[in-house]
Formats: C-alpha cells, structure tokens, sequence
C-alpha cells in the first residue's frame, strides 16, 4: 500500500474509533437514566451495620467538621463526584455543572475517561473543568485496558494535561468490557503497566473499580505497584454488565448478562477488605452510596472518603441547584450521623467503635 494511502487509513481507522467512543458514552448516559440498571441480589452490605445512637454527643452541632485532604489539598468535604462522563456530546454541560458545584462545596471530582478526548481533539473542550473548578481536585481518567490497546504513559499524560487533574484514575471494568459490543478484553500482564505509569506519571495514579469491588489480594498487588488510592467501587449499586446488556444486540450476551446482576464484592466488604490489607492506602468507598448515613458507615468501616455517582447524574441533567441541593443534603446527613454519635471530625468518625454489625 502507498504511504499516503496508508497514513489515510489509519487517520480513518483512528476517526471511526474515536467516533465509536463517543456513542458509546452517549449510549451509557441515556442508559442510566431511562433503564433498570441497579444491580440484584446483592447490596453494598452497608445496611448489615448500625450505628449506636450517642444520646449525649458533647459536641455542638455547628462544629460538626467534615475537612479532608487529598495529596496535601484541602477540602471542605469527604466526597467525590466520581468519574462518569464526558467525551461526547452535550456532556460538556453535565461536568461543568457538577465541577461548579463541587467547587462551591468543597467536593473533589472525577471525570469520566479521557480517551475520547486523546483520540479526538475535538472532544476536549467537554472535560475543561479548571475555570469553574480552579481549587478542587479533578482526576482524569482512563480504562486501563487501554495500556493493552496502544496507550502508554504519553497518553496518560496528555490526559492529564487536558483535565488539568492532579491525579489520573485507572479504572478496572473487565467483566464491563466482556459484556460490551466493541469491548476490548485483553487483560493480560496489566499490572506490570500500570507500574509503569505509576512510576512514570507527574501525578499520583489511583485505580478504581466499575461496580464489582476490589479484593484484599488485587489491593495489595496495585499497592506493590505503586498506586496511591483505591476506590474499591464495590457492588450494590449500577452493575455495568446490566448497562452493556441494553446495547448490545446478541440474543444470547443479553440473556448471560443476566446472570452477573448480583456479581461482586458488596462495597462494606470490599472497604474492610482493601483498608485491613492496607492500613496506609487512601482508600475511596463506592458503589450504591445513598445518602451521607451510608457514607458515614463506609467511612466508620475504614473508608477515607466517598464517592457519588449515578445518584447525581439525573440533576446534573437539570440544573446547578438541583446539583447544589442533592450535595447540601448528603452533607446534612453525613453531619447529622457524626453527630449521633458523638463525633466532631472525620478522624474521630473513622475510629469510631459506635458502628455496629446487626447482621
């Protein structure tokens, strides 16, 4: 084949790519808001554990103190919008609204992967968050599978660079990708790579999970490997292999999709799991948080901070106020639980003895 024809054909292959990444974000958008994609048969296993009422806190509700950091950032809160989207369009106006909000509050954020944008420019301007969000931390992010599929630590870099982020996640989403039409399933020799990018990156790497949890063993291997927080993402809440089924066109990957919708580790566990194996690590709980009382269980279990997903992405949808209120209220909750037990500050609700197992 002639060079300029063949220049012409990779151009073509990476537009084609670049625009099959962008549907498929569409795709997953429209998916969680119009169909059932909540997992069954199994739960985060927050609901197994109670906390034991404090009738006298000796504290002042309104120095209740939810302050954190992340890397040295401080934060006004324990919470992170977690990575969902961007990359295609009209979710340009889904992130901004929730940066501005975040910003406002004291929120960190993730946004959803970046690889749409490294493959197509153009699609850049839909994770620029820095000018509504100049003080929190943003992560980029990326699927790494993707180390497997052409991209290294250049790219992880560009990443970056376009989110302005302080860290990039990495997100593990193998049985996502079995279930996905055009997934790509070559998850062999990853860790060596993330390694790598750890090692190499100019920001912390994070790893997270898709909604299946993160076992005691795997958080040690990427902790050897020198990742700097864990968001175990566990089961309970949106199962990815019941959002891929609604694409996917195959009689028969439809109906084995199925069979995974109450697949995973349940969030609680997964946090004692990754906190008892790593007392040191970062460790970010989600999957199926409801309201800040779930988030003061996950914190109370070991968890450092919290993470919030689907259950914003319907105000996102709508409006920076119904954003604003749907974060005040978390905040309320979480206040109201720290309170109820006689704790004034994240510290003091981590080691709290007052969470219970009822279950």
């Amino acid at each position: 084949m002639p060079q300029h024809e063949e220049n012409a054909s990779i151009k073509h292959d990476a537009s084609h790519q670049a625009n099959q990444t962008e549907r498929r974000k569409a795709d997953h958008i429209r998916i969680c808001l119009e169909e059932t994609v909540q997992a069954s048969g199994v739960t985060t296993g927050l609901e197994r554990y109670r906390f034991v009422h404090q009738a006298l806190p000796e504290l002042n509700f309104d120095g209740i103190d939810l302050n954190t950091s992340w890397f040295g950032i401080p934060v006004d809160t324990p919470f992170l919008i977690s990575s969902m989207t961007g990359g295609s369009e009209g979710t340009d106006r889904i992130n901004l609204r929730l940066a501005a909000i975040a910003e406002e509050r004291g929120w960190a954020m993730g946004v959803g992967s970046v690889r749409a944008a490294v493959e197509n420019p153009a699609l850049i301007s839909t994770f620029k968050l820095r000018h509504v969000a100049p003080t929190i931390p943003l992560f980029a992010n990326i699927g790494a599978v993707q180390l497997n599929m052409g991209m290294g630590v250049n790219e992880c870099e560009k990443a970056v660079e376009i989110v302005e982020a302080n860290a990039l996640i990495l997100h593990l989403n193998a049985l996502q990708e079995v279930f996905q039409p055009e997934g790509d399933v070559d998850f062999s020799e990853l860790l060596f790579k993330i390694e790598e990018v750890c090692r190499k990156l100019s920001v912390p790497v994070g790893v997270k999970e898709v909604g299946w949890g993160i076992a005691e063993d795997t958080a040690r291997q990427l902790s050897d490997a020198g990742v700097s927080f864990i968001d175990v993402a566990g089961a309970g809440g949106t199962s990815w292999s019941q959002v891929e089924k609604f694409r996917s066109h195959q009689a028969v990957q439809r109906r084995a999709a199925e069979a995974f919708a109450d697949w995973g580790i349940p969030t609680a566990d997964s946090v004692l799991a990754v906190r008892s194996a790593l007392p040191e690590m970062k460790v970010v709980a989600s999957g199926g948080i409801r309201h800040g009382v779930d988030a003061a269980k996950a914190i109370a279990l070991g968890a450092d901070a919290v993470g919030f997903g689907r259950s914003l992405l319907q105000a996102a949808i709508s409006s920076e106020e119904e954003v604003n209120e749907v974060l005040m209220q978390v905040e309320l909750e979480l206040r109201i639980a720290m309170f109820g037990i006689g704790a004034r500050t994240i510290s003091d609700l981590q080691r709290s003895k007052r969470l219970v197992k009822i279950q």
